[in-house]
């Protein structure tokens, strides 16, 4: 039997492997979303790009290609007509890796690999913020050269916030780094996503700032970590 390109084997066989990377991408493109070990993430990926990638060229012959690996006619529709001009602007990178706590049981280390699809920013907003950036430090060296005893008691504070600025309606940690009162869902500044009390990654994540409800984090733009249904924590949570 040959032996892998690209790390051990999924399953008994190549055939068998093939069969469970196409299960595991159907259910990606299915739910944007999925849980699974951090090595079958990591086999994922590339195909799940490389899938992305026929997709957004949208003949028919890359949908022949598509449909040699997924079979639901649906999930390829759902490919070609919602998720491929998502990424029109984005020139690769579609899935995203977090890993998260290992499974009860066998101790195996999981990841969450997810769609990209947010809008890419455009330069005339990195511009616009790069310009921001140098004329706040403009105001805060000015600041500091004109009042050096206050600049010993507020630069703490003065550097927390430039380095992550607060969303509306969101409050930043406090000095121990836990929440402050009436404060309880998780906001992540590099990811975008928020984690409500509860749910299945809220224990490993560190939070950059707190919001009061899982209703002001989508004000402020962020989005649930894993989807809805990973954020949906009822009373038998």
């Amino acid at each position: 039997m040959p032996t892998p390109t690209k790390g051990p084997r999924l399953g008994g066989g190549p055939a068998h492997e093939r069969h469970i990377l196409a299960n595991l991408v159907t259910s990606l493109f299915e739910h944007d979303s999925i849980t699974t070990t951090e090595t079958k993430a990591k086999r994922l990926r590339p195909l799940a790009e490389r899938l992305v990638t026929f997709a957004k060229r949208g003949d028919l012959h890359a949908r022949r290609r598509v449909m040699t690996v997924i079979r639901d006619k649906g999930v390829v529709h759902r490919l070609f007509v919602e998720i491929a001009p998502d990424m029109a602007e984005r020139q690769g990178g579609y899935t995203r890796v977090t890993k998260i706590g290992p499974r009860k049981g066998d101790n195996a280390p999981m990841a969450v690999i997810e769609l990209v699809r947010e809008p890419v920013a455009k330069k005339a907003t990195v511009k616009e913020a790069e310009g921001a950036t140098k004329r706040a430090v403009k105001e805060s060296k000015a600041a500091e050269a004109e009042t050096v005893e206050a600049e010993a008691t507020d630069a703490p504070a003065t550097e927390a916030a430039a380095a992550v600025e607060l969303p509306k309606g969101a409050v930043a940690p406090t000095e121990d780094g836990s929440a402050p009162e009436g404060y309880s869902v998780k906001g992540n500044a590099d990811s975008g996503k928020y984690h409500v009390e509860g749910s299945q990654w809220y224990d490993q994540t560190e939070a950059e700032f707190w919001f009061a409800s899982a209703d002001d984090a989508k004000a402020a733009g962020f989005e649930p970590a894993g989807g809805e249904a990973k954020q949906q924590v009822g009373d038998d949570a």
